[in-house]
């Protein structure tokens, strides 16, 4: 039987996927626009106007003067030290956590938990976090990036929610054999619960990749600057002189403005490239993780 749709129906088919189509190329045309500054010769991109769709001209000078940048170079090689320290801390201490507080037999869960809710809606503030990260002799140090944020409350909920949802029966036949915690943790709850800890991963990492607030405020060191606070001040401290040395005068504004596209190019790709191989547990992670039987 060949079902025949109405006109509504067709109507509303053909709308629908207009509007998600003009959805799509919203999100999409930004990061097409910057992609193809990037490419784009330094002075025919300075007298361009309007939206852009292609490269005006083909140039490369601007990635040679991003990559060829210490500063950069630099920014990259910490923040894949903070994003793959840190997301192993996070991930560490939150699957703890969250293993803790999902066993029945704990004593006092329930107010550990509130305790935990209640800093996802009242802090301290950025003064007595700066005083206390200064008193711990932090300041200055790679750890005050990672030790300070190395739970996160919605995470911690959201996976031991996950673990809640893993029988009981598991758990205790494990035991009647003789396994213990870590054997129940790392034999069994985590092997069942890998979409939650994918998404686990990839928020992490995302986080650490594109924070900078806590570098600027508790770095003083140009040597430790993750990326993202070395792109901070190429875009709006305009510190682009010291990538254009061979450069004439007349041209370093020109070619100031496609290093900028550059960088943010240079700095979003690596995030790009990840997300695809964890996409396909994000959803099912999220749901596993926010929903309970």
């Amino acid at each position: 039987m060949v079902y025949k749709r109405s006109r509504g129906e067709t109507l509303f088919s053909w709308l629908n996927i207009g509007f998600m189509l003009t959805l799509c190329f919203v999100t999409l045309y930004p990061f097409i626009y910057i992609l193809f500054a990037s490419l784009s010769d330094p002075i025919e991109m300075a007298r361009f106007r309007g939206m852009l769709f292609y490269p005006q001209g083909f140039s490369l000078e601007a990635y040679k003067a991003v990559l060829e940048n210490p500063m950069v170079t630099t920014g990259y090689r910490n923040t894949l030290v903070y994003v793959i320290a840190g997301t192993a801390i996070n991930l560490i201490m939150t699957t703890l956590g969250a293993y803790a507080l999902s066993r029945r037999n704990v004593y006092f869960s329930n107010p550990i938990m509130l305790i935990i809710v209640i800093t996802m809606v009242f802090h301290g503030g950025l003064i007595p976090s700066f005083l206390l990260i200064n008193n711990l002799g932090l300041l200055n140090t790679p750890w005050a990036l990672l030790l300070p944020g190395a739970i996160n409350s919605f995470n911690l909920i959201i996976m031991r929610t996950a673990f809640q949802g893993i029988p009981v029966s598991l758990e205790e036949s494990a035991r009647i054999d003789g396994a213990n915690d870590w054997t129940i943790l790392i034999r069994i709850i985590l092997p069942l619960s890998m979409p939650v800890v994918a998404v686990m991963i990839l928020w992490y990492a995302v986080g650490h990749w594109n924070s900078y607030f806590n570098a600027l405020i508790y770095l003083r060191d140009r040597e430790l600057f993750p990326l993202q606070l070395v792109l901070r001040e190429i875009l709006i401290s305009n510190s682009t002189d010291n990538m254009m040395t061979g450069a004439a005068t007349s041209d370093r504004l020109d070619i100031g403005v496609t290093i900028k596209y550059a960088t943010i190019i240079v700095s979003t790709l690596p995030i790009l490239v990840l997300y695809p191989f964890l996409q396909k547990y994000f959803v099912q992670g999220v749901l596993i993780g926010a929903l309970k039987e």
